[in-house]
């Protein structure tokens, strides 16, 4: 796909990006020369997962989100949260 015009992101865009991250708290920074180098705070995978609960309490009915949530997973993401949630038993 190729970039039309107007589709490139400035400097000023992307640094405007990086510091309302910062101010959320999802990005730190570090001065590293003249500049800065950011980095997440959370990993990717908590993120994720701090998204889909809240999410889930967005709403009234848990288990109903919740089990057609497991119906729309593939059968190896299934078997992975039956793992997970039979690990956390343990």
């Amino acid at each position: 796909m190729q970039a039309g015009l107007g589709d490139e992101l400035t400097y000023s865009t992307v640094l405007t990006i990086l510091l309302r991250l910062q101010a959320k708290g999802l990005l730190e920074r570090t001065k590293v020369g003249r500049a800065y180098a950011y980095r997440p705070v959370q990993e990717e995978a908590d993120l994720a997962a701090e998204r889909m609960r809240a999410l889930l309490e967005r709403g009234t009915d848990h288990a109903r989100v919740l089990q057609r949530f497991v119906n729309s997973l593939s059968v190896a993401d299934e078997r992975l949260l039956r793992q997970a949630i039979s690990a956390d038993e343990d």
